[in-house]
């Protein structure tokens, strides 16, 4: 049994994912924003935890964190708005990480995108470019902690039944169902050997578990 901590308690991913952990036995805290969502993260198995990350600094965030033993970021600003994505995908997943490092806090999940890199290719006049900028940037932030991290890479999110199946070799993103993702989410954080890996997925043929195994 594990304790593990979801920000973005209540997002499409989130929700799918923590009735999956709760059901092998985890613990897990749903941290959300809006305390009107706290019944529905407890109905999907999560305990809530209210908290405004993107104007939490890392000595609050700290709090929040610890005591468990890992981290999903699964937050986002939703579009939009530049400033605010930069805040909260960028700035306040960041500070996650440094207070996770601080807590003692060892494994850290993110949830990024097919296409993240800091050579995403995004032109400038993109809307998408600000987001791009602020996943490939907290991504890489990441990449050089200390901590046991995993960036996860779907690709085009959608409502399909859950494939139970990926691929994990495609070199171009397609689709992935939200519900394989929080299935991927939940098999990394149970295998050691997806430790300071990049995953990169659509739906496929394998089975989550063994597409995500080290092969190597």
């Amino acid at each position: 049994m594990a304790s593990i901590i979801i920000f973005g308690g209540h997002g499409k991913i989130a929700l799918l994912t923590e009735p999956l952990l709760a059901e092998r036995g985890d613990a897990v805290t749903a941290v959300i924003r809006n305390p009107d969502q706290a019944e529905d993260v407890r109905a999907a198995g999560a305990e809530p935890r209210v908290a405004d990350i993107e104007h939490l600094d890392v000595d609050a965030l700290v709090d929040v964190v610890r005591g468990h033993d890992a981290v999903v970021w699964s937050a986002g600003a939703g579009g939009g708005d530049a400033a605010r994505t930069m805040a909260v995908d960028r700035d306040a997943a960041i500070r996650t990480m440094d207070a996770a490092a601080r807590a003692g806090v060892p494994r850290y999940v993110m949830v990024s995108y097919f296409g993240a890199s800091r050579d995403h290719g995004v032109d400038p006049e993109n809307a998408f470019y600000t987001y791009a900028e602020a996943k490939s940037q907290a991504d890489e932030h990441l990449r050089e902690s200390e901590l046991d991290w995993t960036v996860l890479g779907p690709s085009g999110l959608t409502l399909d039944p859950p494939a139970g199946a990926i691929d994990v070799d495609a070199e171009n993103g397609e689709t992935v169902a939200r519900a394989d993702v929080a299935a991927t989410i939940a098999a990394v954080l149970a295998d050691d050997t997806t430790i300071r890996r990049t995953i990169r997925f659509n739906t496929g043929t394998t089975p989550i578990a063994e597409a995500v195994r080290d092969r190597s």
